[in-house]
């Protein structure tokens, strides 16, 4: 074993003992004070974390990060990567906001894609409700260990690309126009189970290629090759795009703005992607 290292098996149990190991290696701690946080550690009966954060040595927010490694749930630190701050799920994963994503993607662990189900598209009544939350909602699943794909398949006004920082790129568009494979697939380095296929060049007509046999050909690539498919799709209010990949996805989330969304608009909504033969799972009331 490393000298560099060695003190730190002394540390309590096993899960302490990596915690102590990886603040040393992040060089959050030093030799001397890993040392010393042992002996509190022992002298007291106190956690690894506790004893170095009662020395002053160490925050909370290390500590965090600390767990987040230990149990595989990666997120970004304030200020690094490349990613807007919008992007809560990967950069405040303790928050309120982000503790009511992981409990919309309970409920719909349970009632959609534990059932069998891979794919949901999000849809809301106007332009901009749903990519944000759509893109929050794809790093959470990426967290829980599921292979997930964002399909952004907003071909009128797409946010997916600005989002993820994936820059103009074919995508979606190019791949139903049989101009581009699934090679335009992005993974997201910083999350190892997220994976964005962005809008692609903006056509002159969205619905009717969406509408191709190509796009359930695709459909079924993304069903064999992940575990949780998300398709951002464009508003209601600007065409019948939202049906169509409603209908091919078969379940339907509504995501609704806090003061702006109608319920008119909703309860619409629900009745016509009824008759398209998709089925709302639910929705959800998003204030951003």
């Amino acid at each position: 074993m490393n000298q560099l290292v060695s003190p730190v098996p002394a540390i309590g149990s096993a899960r302490e003992s990596r915690m102590g190991r990886i603040l040393l290696d992040s060089g959050k701690l030093n030799q001397a004070q890993v040392e010393e946080v042992s002996a509190l550690q022992q002298q007291r009966g106190l956690r690894f974390g506790e004893a170095a954060q009662a020395l002053g040595f160490i925050t909370e927010a290390d500590i965090q990060r600390v767990l987040a490694q230990q149990f595989d749930y990666p997120y970004l630190q304030p200020g690094t990567g490349q990613f807007p701050d919008q992007l809560v799920a990967a950069y405040q994963p303790f928050s309120p906001q982000v503790e009511a994503l992981r409990g919309v993607r309970s409920q719909l662990m349970m009632q959609w894609f534990s059932a069998g189900h891979k794919a949901l598209a999000l849809i809301s009544a106007n332009p901009e409700e749903s990519s944000l939350f759509a893109a929050n909602l794809a790093v959470v699943f990426s967290q829980l260990g599921e292979r997930t794909v964002l399909v952004d398949g907003n071909l009128r006004n797409p946010r997916q690309h600005e989002l993820f920082r994936l820059g103009s790129r074919q995508g979606l568009s190019d791949v139903l126009a049989g101009r581009a494979g699934l090679e335009t697939l992005s993974t997201v380095e910083a999350f190892l189970n997220l994976s964005v296929l962005p809008a692609g060049t903006l056509p002159p007509n969205p619905q009717e290629l969406l509408g191709r046999p190509a796009f359930k050909s695709v459909h079924a690539g993304l069903v064999n090759n992940f575990d949780v498919i998300l398709y951002d799709v464009s508003a209601y209010s600007t065409g019948a795009d939202a049906l169509t990949i409603a209908a091919l996805a078969e379940g339907v989330l509504l995501v609704a703005r806090k003061d702006k969304t109608r319920v008119a608009d909703l309860s619409e909504m629900h009745a016509q992607l009824g008759r398209s033969g998709a089925r709302v799972i639910g929705s959800v009331l998003v204030d951003f």
